[in-house]
């Protein structure tokens, strides 16, 4: 039974570990396709390419589960613009910021889940979490400060850049909470469908279809891999759901802004010409390092009692 359970935990971490990675490595893409492509239309094509897969599947498994387009709830459009909102404010904040700063002040989304399940769904608020709380907000002001600097050339990019991301932080809070209250009616692929599908079609209007006449195959590979992201990351994190324990997927998954760091430290002492380099000074990195550390006391300290974690497991496994 031991082992059972052992190999089910191992499949989670695994899960997890995907969708760490494919968002560790999404920033530092997408700022290569902000080179050809405007925020807008990127995201466009990312929700569609997600919605059509699913919805093709549902199409040729099972198509009872399509019903739900016809009359989606009201939490779920919410969630679905929240999703929509989030995706545009982290590429738009991206625009104007590097990888690695996005991923680092992105960060305050999982503290702020925190603190909405303390409000929301009356989680107690214990020392641990509040010291975590205390040592990512230090890490973020010290990380903002310190990189301001580095942008002295340019301070309003970076405002504006920090602006659009904690944007996407706050709305990715309110997909976030709205999720977990819907995953226990409803199963989380099918959410999922709906959730690509509201902005796809939100966004239509205001994609710019020229942008993608004429790319080379490398952007467009790019795109491809931007719209595979938005569907393997969320079906990884929605198995990883189900095989092991929802405080140590959400660990993992803090952990990915350690993978845009370390690869844009690469890529910058390879002086790569595709992507900018970044410029980190001691202090950013301290900064970044209280952030992520504080996020990741935040949320292991703020798991739910093992009964409900294990029941909302079933719910998305579904």
């Amino acid at each position: 039974m031991n082992s059972i359970a052992s190999a089910s935990n191992y499949k989670g971490v695994l899960y997890a570990m995907v969708t760490a990675f494919l968002w560790g490595f999404l920033p530092i893409f997408l700022k290569v396709a902000l080179k050809d492509i405007d925020p807008i239309s990127i995201v466009w094509f990312r929700f569609s390419f997600a919605f059509l897969v699913l919805f093709i599947y549902y199409l040729v498994t099972d198509r009872k589960q399509l019903n739900i387009i016809k009359r989606p709830p009201l939490l779920l459009i919410i969630a679905a613009i929240g999703l929509g909102v989030n995706y545009i404010g982290f590429l738009k904040g991206l625009n104007y910021t590097s990888p690695s700063n996005a991923q680092i002040i992105i960060q305050s989304g999982p503290i702020m889940l925190a603190l909405a399940g303390v409000l929301f769904f009356k989680e107690k608020l214990n020392l641990k979490q509040m010291v975590g709380f205390g040592i990512a907000g230090l890490g973020l002001f010290l990380f903002y400060r310190t990189q301001l600097q580095t942008f002295i050339h340019d301070t309003d990019a970076f405002n504006l850049g920090f602006f659009w991301v904690e944007l996407a932080a706050v709305t990715w809070v309110l997909y976030a909470v709205l999720q977990k209250k819907l995953v226990q009616q409803h199963p989380a692929q099918v959410l999922n469908m709906v959730l690509y599908g509201i902005p796809a079609l939100i966004y239509t209007p205001m994609a710019d279809f020229s942008a993608f006449q004429g790319l080379d195959f490398k952007t467009w590979a790019i795109v491809v891999f931007l719209g595979i992201n938005t569907l393997v990351a969320y079906g990884s994190i929605a198995l990883a759901f189900k095989y092991t324990e929802a405080y140590k997927v959400s660990i993992i998954v803090t952990l990915n802004p350690i993978i845009t760091l370390i690869t844009m430290s690469v890529l910058t002492y390879l002086q790569v010409s595709w992507i900018q380099p970044e410029s980190m000074t001691l202090y950013s990195l301290i900064g970044a390092v209280l952030v992520i550390g504080g996020a990741v006391t935040a949320v292991f300290f703020s798991k739910a009692k093992k009964e409900k974690a294990l029941a909302v497991q079933k719910e998305v496994a579904k």
